[in-house]
């Protein structure tokens, strides 16, 4: 077939012999699946290429949240031992009703260990997350059987106190005194205002 005898006018197209047709379709065809590759396939191809480098981190992801999963059961029991401890602490904090009282069975730990006291000053509360903590500058004078009693006593008190940043100094090394000069921060500790106990309202005292 002489390809220079055919009338290639697309006009004409309906005359042009089979065969020409058969060619000219196959290469439309060709085209529109180029361009369809192109456009719609070439992206998912894209969109492929960046979830398969994402693959090791989502499967290290699944690892994690499937070992999590598969404890979740003992990690609820974990919890609720937490807050049933939490909530035995809080218990111990002293109302704002009680700290005065509690003041008073500090000082009162103190005289009765033999202790003299110099100092006897409560700072301002400072506010932490659940609760707040009332530090209180003390300076005592005695033994050291005395300090070691009066030491022993607050840390038997009901509600919890703690000491800090102890110093002990002998007090008079002229006079060859035996007495022990110590300085130390108490903190006693209160719920802060309007925190709820999770899990449970909190029980009466």
């Amino acid at each position: 077939m002489n390809l220079s005898e055919i009338d290639l006018d697309f006009n004409a197209a309906g005359s042009w012999p089979l065969a020409v047709k058969a060619v000219v379709l196959a290469i439309v065809c060709s085209i529109v699946i180029a361009i369809g590759v192109y456009v719609d396939t070439m992206g998912q191809l894209d969109l492929l290429d960046i979830t398969t480098q994402k693959e090791p981190t989502l499967k290290t992801e699944f690892e994690t949240k499937q070992r999590k999963a598969v404890n979740l059961v003992d990690y609820q029991e974990q919890l609720a031992q937490i807050e049933a401890s939490l909530e035995e602490l809080i218990r111990q904090l002293p109302t704002e009703d009680e700290l005065a009282s509690l003041l008073i069975d500090i000082s009162q730990t103190g005289l009765a260990s033999g202790l003299k006291f110099t100092l006897f000053k409560p700072d301002a509360p400072v506010l932490k997350d659940f609760y707040s903590e009332l530090p209180i500058n003390i300076q005592v004078v005695g033994s050291y059987e005395q300090l070691g009693l009066f030491v022993s006593g607050v840390s038997s008190l009901p509600r919890i106190v703690t000491m800090h940043n102890i110093t002990i100094l002998p007090q008079d090394i002229k006079n060859k005194d035996s007495s022990l000069l110590m300085n130390a921060v108490v903190r006693t500790y209160n719920e802060a205002p309007g925190y709820i106990v999770p899990a449970k309202k909190r029980v009466a005292k």
